[in-house]
């Protein structure tokens, strides 16, 4: 008997990434909520969470990734982590703003560690992205949560906008740098799911720029990321973007704030729905299904 999920191309699933929320109270203009279209205002249970991590973990799935909208918004978020079985890594996305609040008891519910979104270490950049300018302080206070809550490493998400952020990259280096390791640098390569193509930058250029100043160059066996040690800070850069490697060697299941298993990110038309009152055996059969069906959206 085949243990794992493994699809038609060979991959095997090892993680899940489940919205919690679609809720945010920001309103970045690049946000592509997790790739879900509907808007149902029914949000997944934590029991039918709690489910189906527990039957995928019979698969061998050991990751977890919550993200919304934003997941702090679910005041019961604590309790879904503490319900979760036994994994590897448990991690979450956020925007940082109610961070500050909840580092500590996040950390003390099993969350491991944290992606922040920080779009610009300019407040005026910042609210230029999120719609709110005030909410940048608490970001930080979110950070310097997450670090004392032992939420490492934490991970800043930049998604790098043209005429915005683009001309930031130096700074953002800096400023990870004062955490040492415990902080790493993520920039993003924009994903163009709303009309943004104006902030599009020229990431060979950024990438070209990285590999002349790093001291160091590594590849993630996973997804052409490379990894650029530059004065003694680590940044990503994530390539999503027509990328076939990044494609191949994708492990992920998504699971959308209403209930569904999600196959890609890029496609809302193999959405199998798990429902509320789903049984472990019937979660297992609706695993092995969207498995079955996952394929590449970039096969090269």
């Amino acid at each position: 008997m085949n243990n794992t999920l493994t699809d038609r191309y060979g991959r095997v699933i090892k993680s899940l990434r489940i919205s919690i929320t679609k809720r945010c109270n920001l309103n970045c203009i690049y946000c592509h909520q997790e790739g879900e279209n509907s808007n149902t205002g029914q949000e997944i249970s934590g029991d039918t969470i709690a489910k189906i991590v527990a039957s995928a973990t019979g698969f061998g799935v050991d990751k977890v990734k919550f993200s919304g909208g934003e997941p702090l918004l679910r005041s019961d978020f604590e309790d879904i982590i503490a319900a979760l079985p036994e994994l590897k890594n448990i991690s979450a996305t956020t925007n940082g703003i109610l961070l500050s609040q909840r580092a500590a008891s996040l950390a003390d519910s099993g969350l491991d560690r944290v992606n922040i979104s920080l779009p610009s270490l300019n407040k005026e950049h910042y609210g230029a992205v999120t719609g709110s300018p005030q909410a940048f302080p608490r970001v930080l206070e979110g950070i310097t949560a997450a670090l004392d809550a032992g939420l490492v490493p934490i991970k800043l998400n930049m998604v790098l906008l043209k005429g915005i952020n683009a001309s930031e990259i130096d700074d953002a280096i800096s400023f990870t740098g004062r955490y040492g390791g415990d902080v790493i640098l993520q920039l993003i390569e924009l994903m163009n799911f709303k009309n943004t193509e104006r902030f599009i930058v020229d990431i060979d250029g950024v990438e070209r720029m990285l590999e002349s100043r790093a001291s160091q160059v590594k590849e993630r066996l996973m997804h052409r990321r490379k990894k650029y040690f530059i004065d003694g800070v680590e940044v990503e850069l994530v390539r999503p973007i027509d990328n076939s490697r990044f494609c191949a060697n994708c492990n992920r299941l998504r699971v959308t704030a209403s209930g569904k298993l999600k196959p890609c990110l890029m496609r809302n038309d193999n959405l199998i729905d798990v429902g509320e009152g789903a049984s472990p055996e019937e979660i297992k059969e609706l695993l092995k299904k969207a498995a079955g069906i996952r394929e590449p959206f970039y096969k090269g």
